[in-house]
C-alpha cells in the first residue's frame, strides 16, 4: 500500500472569499497518476463551495465502493481520482461530469521517477529505489517498462487510466495546455481553455475567473509539485527525457502520444 505525504494546502480559506455558486451535478476530476492532478483539482476548487469538495480520498477502483457518495446526483460533489476504465467505474460515475487529465508520456516518466524516490512517497516493496543503487536512466526505464510484480508499466497505466476513457464523454485536458494557460491568463488560448473546462464541469464562468485560477494554480499549494519534493542526495534527473528513453517510450507504446494529441 502506497503512502503519500507532503504539505497540506490552505485553499479552503481562499474559496470562501469567492463565494462560488453550488454545483448542479457531480464533477469528477480524473487523471493518470502523476498527471498533474493537484493543479486541475485546486483550480476547480476555487469555483465550488468548500462544502461540496469531496476530500476524503482520491477515488480509485480498490476504494471506489467506499466513496460512492462522491457521485450522488442528489448531493453533487467535486471529487478527484485516478479511476481506471471499467464497467463498474462507468456505472458509478454515470451521473457525473467527467474531466480527464493526461500528460505527455515523455514528461510523465520523469515526474513519476522523481515522485517514486522522493520523501513524499512510500511503498514498502520499492523503497530500495531511494538507496542510490540505481542510475537515473535505470529508474526512468523502470517507469517505462514497470517493475516486475511491483509497479505497472507505462502502457498499462495509460491504457486503463486514459486511452480507454476516450470517446465515452470525458472532457480531455492536457496537463501541458493547462500549465501553459495559467502562466498567461490574458491570452486568448487561456480564455478558450478555461471556458471549455468550466463548461464541461457544468460551471458558469464568473467575471473573476482569472483571479480564482491564479489562486488555485499556486504551486506552493501543491503537495506533489516538483519543487516541493525532497529527493535523496545524489539522485538527479534531467529536465527533459533523454533521447534514448524517448525512443523507448515510442517502442513501448507506439501511437500513444499521437492518440493524446502530443505528436
Amino acid at each position: 500500500m502506497a503512502i503519500i505525504r507532503g504539505l497540506r494546502d490552505t485553499l479552503d480559506k481562499e474559496v470562501a472569499r469567492f463565494a462560488p455558486a453550488p454545483l448542479k451535478q457531480p464533477v469528477l476530476a480524473n487523471s493518470i497518476p502523476k498527471g498533474g492532478t493537484h493543479l486541475l483539482r485546486n483550480i476547480l476548487r476555487m469555483f465550488v463551495p468548500a462544502s461540496q469538495h469531496y476530500d476524503q480520498d482520491f477515488v480509485q477502483v480498490p476504494n471506489m465502493h467506499l466513496h460512492l457518495a462522491a457521485f450522488n446526483p442528489h448531493a453533487p460533489m467535486l471529487s478527484s481520482g485516478h479511476l481506471l476504465f471499467s464497467d463498474q467505474s462507468l456505472a458509478n460515475i454515470r451521473f457525473a461530469r467527467h474531466l480527464l487529465l493526461v500528460r505527455d508520456p515523455y514528461d510523465w516518466v520523469l515526474a513519476r521517477a522523481r515522485f517514486f524516490v522522493s520523501d513524499e512517497f512510500d511503498q514498502e516493496n520499492i523503497q530500495h529505489l531511494k538507496s542510490g543503487l540505481f542510475s537515473a536512466e535505470a529508474l526512468m526505464n523502470m517507469m517505462i517498462f514497470g517493475i516486475h510484480q511491483k509497479s505497472p508499466a507505462l502502457i498499462d497505466i495509460y491504457t486503463h487510466n486514459a486511452a480507454a476513457w476516450l470517446g465515452t464523454g470525458a472532457h480531455l485536458v492536457r496537463y501541458e495546455d493547462l500549465a501553459r494557460a495559467v502562466k498567461d491568463l490574458e491570452a486568448p488560448e487561456s480564455d478558450a481553455l478555461f471556458a471549455g473546462l468550466l463548461a464541461a464541469a457544468g460551471i458558469d464562468r464568473p467575471d473573476d475567473w482569472r483571479e480564482r485560477v491564479a489562486v488555485g494554480a499556486d504551486r506552493k499549494q501543491s503537495r506533489t509539485a516538483r519543487e516541493n519534493l525532497k529527493l535523496p542526495e545524489g539522485i538527479v534527473f534531467p529536465d527533459q527525457l533523454p533521447e534514448t528513453q524517448r525512443r523507448l517510450v515510442d517502442y513501448h507504446a507506439p501511437g500513444l502520444r499521437a492518440l493524446l494529441g502530443y505528436a
